[in-house]
C-alpha cells in the first residue's frame, strides 16, 4: 500500500444501490413470475370475463408489489446537492461532485458522483448504505465507514444521522421509520383477507378490506412524515445546502393508497347501486349468492304420491303406493 499525497488510498468496499436492493429486485421478481403465470391461463378464460380477470389481477398484484417493495427503497426522501468539497481527510485537496441523500424506513444512503467522474487520477463514484432497522447499530457501521477512509463528504453527511450527533434526528428517522413499516406490513395483510373475500360471494366485505388496506398505507405516510416535526440540521457544503423533499416511494405509497380507496368506494357503491353489475365483473353466478346456494337437483319417483293431510293426524304425512 502506497501513500497519495500524504494520505492512505480508500479501500475497496462493495456498493449498494440506493433506490433498489436485492429484497426489492427479489420481490419483484415474485410478483412478476405471478404475473406472468396468469397471463399463461388467461387465454382459457372466455368471453369479457377474460378482460375482467386481467384488470383484477393486475390491480391486486400491483398493489401487493408497491406495499411489499416500498419497505426496502432508499428513496422515502432524497436530496442532492452540486458543490465543491474537501475529498479526503487532512488534505486540502477539492473536487467538484454531487452528493446525494437517500433515506429509505431501514437507513439512508449517500452518494458521491465527480463531475466529471474522474479526478485527481481517481473514480469519485461512491454510494454507501447506513443501517438503522432495529437489531442494527447505526454507529457501529459508521465507524466502519471511518475505519475504511471513506470520503470526507460521505463521513459528514452519515455524521448527522448518528447517535452522538447534536442534531438528534438518528431516534426520529429511526422510530418513524419502524411504525411506518408495521403498519405496511398490516396493510399487507389486509390485502391478502380482500383478495380471500373477493373471491368469495361476500364482494362488499372485500371491498371493506380494501379500504382498510388503503388507510394503513396512509398510517405509514403520516408516520414517516413526522420527521418533519423537528428541525433538520444544516448540511452545509460551502455556500451550498443539501435539502431534502419527499421521494419517488413516498408518492408511490401514497398514489396506491389513493387506488385502493377508489377501489373499495367502487365495490361498496355497486354492492348497493348496482349488485348484478358487480357480481358479473367479479365473475360470479346466481346460484353462487351468498345464502341462495343450489345444493344439487331434486328427482321425483312418478310411482309415489302423497296422500292428502287429516287434520287430525297431527301433521303426519302418509306415503300410499299407487
Amino acid at each position: 500500500m502506497t501513500l497519495f499525497d500524504g494520505v492512505y488510498p480508500f479501500y475497496p468496499q462493495p456498493r449498494k444501490a440506493y433506490a433498489f436492493d436485492v429484497s426489492s429486485i427479489i420481490v419483484i421478481a415474485v410478483f412478476l413470475s405471478l404475473g406472468l403465470s396468469f397471463l399463461l391461463i388467461l387465454p382459457g378464460i372466455r368471453g369479457r370475463a377474460r378482460l375482467y380477470w386481467l384488470l383484477r389481477v393486475i390491480l391486486s398484484l400491483f398493489i401487493g408489489a408497491v406495499i411489499v417493495a416500498v419497505q426496502f427503497t432508499g428513496d422515502w426522501e432524497t436530496g442532492q446537492v452540486t458543490a465543491n468539497t474537501s475529498y479526503k481527510s487532512f488534505s486540502r485537496t477539492m473536487v467538484n461532485a454531487d452528493v446525494g441523500l437517500h433515506i429509505g424506513l431501514g437507513g439512508v444512503n449517500v452518494t458521491l458522483v465527480g463531475n466529471p467522474v474522474n479526478q485527481i487520477n481517481e473514480t469519485i463514484n461512491y454510494n454507501e448504505h447506513f443501517a438503522w432497522r432495529f437489531g442494527v447499530n447505526y454507529d457501529q457501521i459508521y465507524n466502519e465507514g471511518l475505519a475504511k477512509g471513506l470520503p470526507s463528504p460521505i463521513l459528514y453527511v452519515a455524521e448527522k444521522f448518528s447517535q452522538q450527533s447534536p442534531c438528534g434526528v438518528y431516534s426520529q428517522y429511526r422510530i418513524s421509520g419502524h411504525y411506518a413499516s408495521a403498519t405496511l406490513w398490516v396493510a399487507f395483510c389486509a390485502w391478502l383477507i380482500s383478495n380471500m373475500l373477493f373471491s368469495m360471494p361476500v364482494l362488499v366485505y372485500g371491498g371493506y378490506m380494501i379500504l382498510v388496506t388503503g388507510a394503513f398505507m396512509i398510517f405509514s405516510l403520516l408516520s414517516f412524515s413526522t420527521v418533519r416535526n423537528s428541525p433538520m440540521c444544516a448540511i452545509q457544503f460551502g455556500p451550498a445546502s443539501l435539502q431534502t423533499v419527499y421521494g419517488a416511494s413516498f408518492w408511490l405509497t401514497l398514489a396506491t393508497s389513493l387506488l385502493c380507496f377508489l377501489i373499495g368506494v367502487v365495490v361498496v357503491a355497486l354492492h348497493h347501486l348496482r349488485p348484478k353489475a358487480l357480481k358479473a365483473f367479479f365473475d360470479l353466478r346466481e346460484d353462487e349468492e351468498e345464502g341462495d346456494v343450489m345444493l344439487g337437483e331434486a328427482y321425483g319417483n312418478p310411482h309415489f304420491r302423497a296422500s292428502k293431510k287429516n287434520p287430525y293426524d297431527n301433521f303426519a304425512l302418509t306415503i300410499e303406493a299407487v
